[in-house]
């Protein structure tokens, strides 16, 4: 029923239903159900009404209002309690303050960590943490167990707010920091609060007469100060995973939400309160915060516990090149204190060995040349501090920051074969057995071509990719991408050794003793096996995806407002920036994918077999490989089912069915097991 009021009415009754407001106000009401019913029929299924007045912007407003999913105001009318704040719920006796019980405190903690986990993962302090009443005011709670563990998620929360807002590694949806005005613990300090969670850890020990013991040494405050705690942090996240278990296992003795007439699945036990900031929040219609569930909360602070002990491997990385490989793995981010113009210098050290870093070089105390090099590892430090960064974004946002940031990356490379350019000059007057070619040049190629890889391999873990596309992605990657990946670390490998020759004809000059040769491990040479690994892998996927489109097991939509070159140059369109290596354009790809160009044309069951032997070498490189990584294992559980489902394939099997088969990304998250239905 759809009322109209004949008179402005006052907001006074905002809590009221429909006919209370009825009965309550003087105001003279119309039924206009028959005419809006009416109206309504001219619209489709699915439009909008457009007006001057009632622009983008309201009908979106409207389609979210009154969703109890997307309007968080909804609760609000459905509530028959009294909404509390921290100070009425005591004076009404609601709450307790001092003298909790165990399953009290469990259950308070383990809805606290969840709140907080919820907050973590994008909504805000005042739907989720700031729905525990104990967090409003600390000092109000004379319960010492209860008062430390508020002041210890406080200062979480401040700790999590600082560091993220300082990083700026976020957009306004993925993380919200706003505090809504409340305290955050300032007043006490960080080592303070510690103290009074190891009293309580203390005093519950002894009650229970518990052999475990964790008494720490005094902590010294200045000497914290001066040293690396990465150390310490290793030993505690390891404390902290033992911890989980005990966690798990009281999740069940903890005191339970209880059933409320609000609809929705907020807890509503003592202590917490979803409607107590309700008034704090923008009239934008918030999205309703979905409190996780106690369960999940400690599977979360696993997979945390795990990325914290990943992040603490970074600094045993010698250089910047080994902390960039790390980052475009994991989505870790890490600054240390050491300048980044050296950072970049050791960079190109360990990567190419310019001879213009050497100090045995004449380049090395040239003014001209240092002030060439100088200039380009200055212009170096803002789009490699920006790619550090981007990594700390989630992976949508990585994968659209990638995206743009090849075109800083483009002007670099263009600069660097010009220094490149000049450096080799001077080099051949002074010392003509020595080359400066490409040093500078190949290693932002290098760079350049593992944003790229990185951009189109994370459109896999989102999903944004159709199986009709696969086949074009991974053509881009095994023919061209990884094959310049491929050439840049040989020539940087080649570079390397021809400087180590240099080096050690110099220092035979010099020595008459003669030195026992020891075998060389070569820096690149791990990465350089993967990436033959992963092109195996790629071309595998390839030559599979254009056989199953041979036999018709590939769905192809019927397309109307685009076609597959559109998609294709969609696919590519960031690539159009960069100059070298050159983008692949639609009609080249056609061009250079086409079958027919040879005689005579492969069949299905041929490409089945190619796609084998791929799979098949690329499992050779990853065994011969010593001291296997996750990843490395990872790899080889798609490969090798692979190698059976293509040799499968190859003699026959199911060749007539038309059903498309499964790609279970679940093993890798870049290549799929493919299953046949």
């Amino acid at each position: 029923m759809v009322m109209k009021a004949t008179l402005e009415d006052d907001d006074s009754g905002w809590e009221l239903g429909m006919p209370d407001k009825m009965e309550k106000s003087n105001t003279s009401w119309i039924d206009i159900t028959q005419d809006f019913e009416e109206a309504c029929k001219e619209l489709k299924l699915g439009e909008l009404l457009h007006d001057k007045l009632f622009g983008l912007f309201e009908a979106m407003s409207a389609i979210e209002m009154m969703d109890p999913k997307m309007d968080a105001g909804m609760i609000g009318n459905q509530v028959n309690r009294k909404v509390l704040n921290f100070e009425q719920a005591i004076k009404d006796g609601t709450i307790k303050i001092k003298d909790l019980t165990s399953p009290e405190l469990v259950g308070i903690m383990d809805t606290c960590f969840c709140c907080l986990i919820t907050w973590l993962e994008g909504h805000s302090l005042a739907q989720t943490v700031f729905t525990c009443l104990y967090i409003h005011n600390p000092d109000f709670i004379e319960d010492p167990a209860m008062k430390a563990f508020a002041l210890g998620i406080l200062k979480i929360c401040d700790i999590a707010r600082e560091k993220v807002n300082k990083a700026a590694v976020f957009e306004e949806e993925d993380f919200q920091s706003m505090t809504y005005g409340f305290k955050m613990a300032n007043s006490v300090t960080d080592l303070r609060v510690t103290g009074m969670l190891k009293d309580v850890e203390d005093d519950m020990q002894r009650r229970v007469k518990s052999t475990r013991s964790r008494q720490g040494e005094e902590r010294d405050p200045e000497v914290e100060l001066e040293t690396s705690a990465v150390a310490e942090a290793q030993k505690l996240m390891t404390q902290a995973a033992d911890l989980l278990s005990a966690i798990h296992n009281s999740l069940h003795h903890g005191m339970q939400a209880q059933n409320d007439t609000t609809k929705g699945d907020h807890p509503i036990m003592m202590g917490f309160e979803p409607l107590v900031n309700q008034r704090l929040l923008p009239p934008t219609f918030p999205r309703y915060a979905k409190i996780i569930k106690r369960e999940e909360m400690v599977n979360y602070f696993s997979k945390l516990i795990d990325r914290i002990k990943t992040v603490c491997e970074v600094v045993n990385l010698s250089n910047l090149h080994c902390i960039l490989t790390t980052f475009l793995v994991d989505n870790k981010k890490v600054f240390g204190t050491h300048l980044m113009q050296d950072m970049v210098k050791d960079a190109l050290r360990s990567f190419v060995s310019p001879p213009v870093l050497s100090p045995k070089c004449c380049l090395y105390n040239n003014h001209q040349a240092k002030d060439y090099i100088d200039s380009f590892v200055t212009h170096c430090v803002r789009p490699f501090c920006s790619l550090i960064q981007i990594h700390g974004h989630n992976r949508a946002r990585q994968r659209d920051k990638l995206g743009h940031i090849l075109e800083e990356f483009a002007t670099l490379q263009d600069e660097a074969e010009k220094v490149d350019a000049a450096l080799h000059s001077m080099l051949l007057k002074q010392e003509p057995q020595r080359q400066h070619l490409a040093c500078l040049g190949t290693w932002v190629l290098y760079h350049n071509l593992r944003i790229m890889i990185q951009y189109l391999l994370s459109g896999f873990e989102l999903e944004l990719y159709s199986m009709h596309e696969y086949y074009y992605i991974y053509w881009y990657l095994s023919e061209f991408l990884y094959a310049w990946l491929m050439s840049t670390l040989s020539r940087a490998d080649s570079s390397q050794m021809a400087e180590e020759r240099i080096m050690e004809e110099q220092q035979k000059g010099r020595s008459s003793k003669k030195t026992k040769k020891k075998k060389k491990v070569r820096p690149l040479s791990r990465e350089i096996t993967m990436s033959q690994a992963y092109q195996n892998m790629c071309a595998g996927m390839y030559k599979t995806m254009i056989a199953f489109d041979m036999d018709g097991k590939v769905r192809k939509p019927k397309f109307e407002l685009d076609s597959e070159q559109v998609r294709y140059e969609h696919r590519f369109a960031p690539f159009n920036s960069v100059i070298t290596p050159p983008p692949v354009h639609y009609l080249q790809f056609k061009e250079m994918s086409d079958l027919n160009k040879y005689s005579p044309p492969p069949q299905s069951s041929d490409l089945y077999m190619a796609a084998s032997k791929h799979y098949q070498q690329a499992k050779m490189i990853l065994e011969n490989i010593p001291n296997p990584d996750n990843e490395v294992n990872r790899i080889l559980k798609v490969a090798k089912p692979n190698i059976v489902v293509m040799k499968l394939l190859a003699g026959g099997h199911k060749k007539d069915s038309k059903v498309p088969p499964e790609f279970d990304f679940s093993p890798h998250k870049y290549f799929p097991v493919v299953k046949l239905v």
